[in-house]
């Protein structure tokens, strides 16, 4: 299967090595997966130029790009597969539905759930599917189905599931894959929100889905009928791009923020540091939540240095038409880092202001707790009404709810 001896040798040690990595990082908590891990053959799914070592790092390899060059299908970062694996609640013998098909997700699925289960694997691409199929078969897995189907509509035919785990970056909750699982089933999901992309692990509750973890994410974003992908403005061609995930602020006439950007910056700095290296993706989350027009800033490190991005690639940002202000760090000594807003525009006074006030807020209330509560509502229902802070996302079919709760609060 791997080629010369020495190919397979070196093979077994670097997935071994990787399944070491993942046990002491702690991303593989159970028997199961990690068997599962020390049997599939990453490198057999992963394109033929990519070296064995690349193909056992804990990292993504993109296996098929598209014209613009971005990425349209990759395997995942182990760490992340194992995650999504523990997340599914995967037992012996049972079925499962995996939307975006590479072919070894698939397989570290079968292993789980073993020669009783069934596991099948769809993607909108043949091109994907046939490489799926291939390796898959290659590797030992000829009992893993695979077809070629939009992911909107599901895989009805094997339904219902225990677990429908989806590998590619969604904005909403098809009905069919709701209508497909199995009444305590789990739905393993990266939901994109505002921009702000988390990996869900849903189950029923009522007539809704509520999320019981969340992990930060990204995935390439769905094709076929329920693509929805992130607008991109352009407002220094592709040195500062600005991303918008919402209705509203997709309605702004936003022209003027390309001259604003180069005008004077207003600089303003909060109360609230952090140590160096520690997340705090609560916080973009925290902003992208409130009832404000808001986007991503991107920006090129190196050609938009006056931007003066620190180690930001992806920037929450507050707008009104012609003024924007992002989120900004700085360092003060080894030990901490500083919050703070950038601000450009007419406007940019009470936007700093404003994004300082909810640093603060975070900070007081929400920095300490697990984060907010998920929730997704079909279109007919609604959350009950709360007096905590709440963002309702509305999409194509359900709507989603983010509801932050202060410690001891119930949202």
């Amino acid at each position: 299967m791997a080629g010369s001896t020495l190919d397979t040798v070196s093979a077994d040690e670097a997935r071994a090595r990787l399944v070491d990595h993942l046990l002491a990082d702690g991303r593989i908590t159970s028997p199961a997966v990690e068997a599962a891990f020390r049997r599939v053959p990453r490198h057999l799914f992963a394109s033929g130029d990519v070296s064995i070592d690349a193909a056992y790092a804990d990292d993504v390899v993109i296996t098929k790009r598209g014209p613009d060059g971005r990425a349209t299908s990759s395997i995942s970062a182990p760490w992340l597969q194992a995650m999504m694996l523990h997340a599914a609640r995967l037992r012996p013998g049972a079925r499962v539905l995996e939307i975006g098909s590479g072919g070894y997700n698939a397989a570290l699925i079968a292993e789980v759930v073993g020669p009783h289960g069934a596991v099948t694997s769809i993607d909108i691409d043949p091109d994907v599917t046939g490489h799926a199929r291939t390796a898959l078969d290659a590797a030992g897995y000829p009992h893993v189905q695979v077809a070629t189907a939009d992911a909107e509509t599901g895989w009805p035919a094997d339904a219902p599931y225990d677990a429908v785990i989806v590998t590619v970056e969604v904005s909403d909750i098809p009905p069919a894959w709701t209508d497909q699982l199995a009444p305590d089933g789990i739905l393993v999901v990266p939901l994109r929100m505002r921009g702000n992309t988390r990996c869900l692990t849903l189950t029923r509750e009522a007539d809704h889905l509520i999320a019981i973890d969340s992990i930060v994410c990204g995935f390439v974003p769905m094709q076929g009928a329920a693509a929805d992908p992130v607008t991109r403005r352009a407002l220094r061609g592709d040195d500062v791009t600005l991303r918008i995930d919402d209705p509203d602020t997709r309605a702004l006439n936003l022209d003027a923020l390309s001259t604003a950007l180069n005008g004077p910056r207003i600089d303003a700095w909060s109360a609230v540091t952090t140590p160096p290296a520690t997340p705090f993706d609560s916080l973009h989350l925290w902003l992208a939540s409130q009832p404000h027009p808001y986007g991503q800033l991107a920006v090129d490190r190196h050609r938009a240095a006056d931007l003066d991005p620190q180690n930001w690639v992806i920037c929450p940002a507050l707008l009104t038409d012609d003024s924007i202000t992002y989120l900004a760090t700085r360092k003060l000594d080894d030990t901490t880092w500083q919050f703070g807003a950038r601000g450009y525009g007419p406007h940019a006074a009470p936007l700093t202001r404003h994004m300082l006030d909810l640093i603060a807020e975070w900070d007081r209330h929400y920095r300490t707790t697990p984060g907010p509560h998920l929730a997704v509502y079909p279109h007919g229902t609604a959350p009950a009404p709360t007096n905590q802070p709440r963002l309702t996302v509305p999409r194509h079919h359900t709507t989603i709810a983010i509801t932050w709760a202060t410690a001891g609060t119930h949202a």
